[in-house]
């Protein structure tokens, strides 16, 4: 694939509050344009909202830090579910050895990357008022743009503090709302609380400010999106019941797929569900590199590095749908570990980027209803996408507490997607791994498929990797979880 960039980002000449980004980014290239053709039009600030979409999905840092996407592929490599082999990419996310080590790269990256958007999205709030041009396309703009900057601020609420059920004034990160200059002096950490603040403001004016907006494109933002955001932010902040209203409006035009769409391969930004993602094309496609960690089964992926914890595998009933994705792989290097076909690459190499299902709104309704004590709503809306995957139905009487039931399918319907570890931090939960081995602590013996069409037994290959880096157990609330503040952005912000 090739990993030039192949999109102009229009990057302000500023320094990013304090942090390397400077260091990372050409702040300053040579197709800069000056600040006052920046914003001079509506139509020039819609380039910097694309431009800043582009910088959020395609930038690489280096290869496993393929932009947005490798936050959502770290967040599921230190979970429960996906048994991370060897190669390159996560193994030291996998193992918490890395997210809380302040420098490493990565941990440089998504800091660079999140506030880099906060700061092209404060610029834009800051000034689209004054550039010529229609009254509604400022407003969609800065509606846009304080979508954006609430997304970058609830993913700094999501994994650099824990649970705000547990402590909604523990401290996490700076926020800024203006835009950054060489003037500007770090801000001190904002608790959680402060956090969620600005990130509801954001969205309930982003609601207001797209009314009436109608997108041609599903990485545009528009009021599903933004219900969307607030449905995931009111489950983060316990609102129960306001989190499953968001994600009931945000889902009321986005239809559950059927069987075969659900195992065509997750790569498709046309699929009924997708209310939000990002689009791949042969001249843009850096964001599908992601595909080459979670894409197990077609020849052209290279990593192969998310195969699946057998034990996940024995929580879907025989007749799921996404029961026939499974497959214990038969070849040399990867024998005997278990391949989950959910993602795979288009013939052409490429896949769009998934960020937001109906399905997963589903589930924040069935869980937000459930939490509000509204059980009959919190089992219709879990049977519904129980009835749609053609799963076993929820019963009361079995006896089965109903929020675990809930969190479980999360677990089932979202692999893959970005959501381990933070639904671990927000419910303050704990990583659930252990060997592949039988009670006399032998492996757990699987069966393949031969060259020949056969089969013969080998042993099967699970996580290797089931405690804490100092030898601990996984425990609930635990700083391995955390994602650290870099090193150089402490040293250049003394006010942290």
């Amino acid at each position: 694939m090739n990993m030039k960039l192949k999109s102009t980002y229009i990057l302000l000449a500023v320094s990013l509050l304090g942090t390397s980004c400077k260091d990372v980014l050409d702040t300053n290239p040579t197709t800069a344009v000056a600040e006052s053709e920046i914003y001079k039009t509506t139509a020039n600030v819609e380039t910097v909202i694309n431009g800043t979409w582009k910088y959020l999905n395609d930038t690489f840092f280096t290869y496993a830090n393929p932009g947005y996407s490798a936050i959502l592929r770290t967040s599921d490599a230190m979970g429960s579910d996906v048994a991370l082999t060897t190669k390159y990419g996560y193994r030291d996310a996998y193992t918490f050895s890395e997210l809380n080590n302040n420098r490493s790269y990565r941990i440089n990256s998504f800091w660079t990357l999140l506030y880099k958007v906060i700061d092209n999205a404060n610029n834009i709030v800051a000034k689209v008022d004054g550039a010529e041009g229609r009254t509604e396309d400022k407003n969609r703009l800065k509606g846009q743009a304080k979508a954006l900057r609430a997304f970058a601020y609830l993913n700094l609420a999501s994994f650099y503090q824990f649970s705000y059920q547990k402590d909604k004034n523990a401290l996490t990160a700076p926020i800024y709302t203006e835009p950054s200059t060489t003037a500007t002096k770090g801000n001190p950490r904002a608790s959680l609380q402060q956090l969620y603040d600005q990130i509801l403001s954001d969205l309930k004016d982003s609601q207001t400010l797209l009314e009436g907006y109608t997108r041609t494109e599903k990485y545009k933002i528009n009021q599903n999106v933004v219900q969307g955001l607030l449905a995931r932010t009111y489950l983060q902040v316990g609102e129960w019941k306001l989190a499953a209203e968001a994600a009931e409006k945000a889902r009321s035009t986005y239809n559950l797929m059927g069987a075969a769409d659900y195992q065509a391969g997750f790569n498709d930004l046309g699929n009924s569900e997708w209310i939000w993602g990002h689009k791949q094309t042969t001249e843009q496609s850096n964001a599908s590199y992601t595909f080459h960690y979670l894409d197990v089964s077609s020849d052209a992926s290279y990593y192969f590095s998310f195969m699946a914890d057998p034990y996940f595998k024995n929580l879907f009933d025989e007749s799921d749908t996404r029961y026939s994705l499974f497959e214990w792989d038969p070849l040399a290097g990867r024998e005997g570990f278990l391949r989950y076909k959910k993602f795979k690459f288009k013939p052409n190499v490429i896949g769009d980027i998934v960020y937001m299902r109906s399905s997963e709104m589903v589930l924040i309704e069935a869980e937000g209803y459930a939490r509000a004590g509204l059980q009959d709503k919190a089992i219709a809306a879990l049977n519904t996408l129980r009835t749609a995957r053609q799963a076993k139905l929820y019963d009361v009487s079995q006896g089965k507490n109903l929020i675990e039931e809930i969190l479980i399918e999360r677990r089932k319907e979202l692999w893959g997607e970005g959501f381990a570890l933070s639904d671990i931090i927000r419910t303050q939960g704990k990583v659930q791994r252990k060997l592949f081995i039988d009670e006399t602590g032998k492996p757990i013996q699987v069966s393949i498929k031969t060259a020949n069409g056969g089969t013969k037994l080998v042993n099967g290959q699970g996580h290797r990797v089931v405690k804490f880096p100092d030898g601990s157990n996984f425990v609930a609330n635990s700083p391995y979880y955390l994602f650290t503040i870099p090193n150089e952005e402490i040293v250049r912000n003394p006010n942290l």
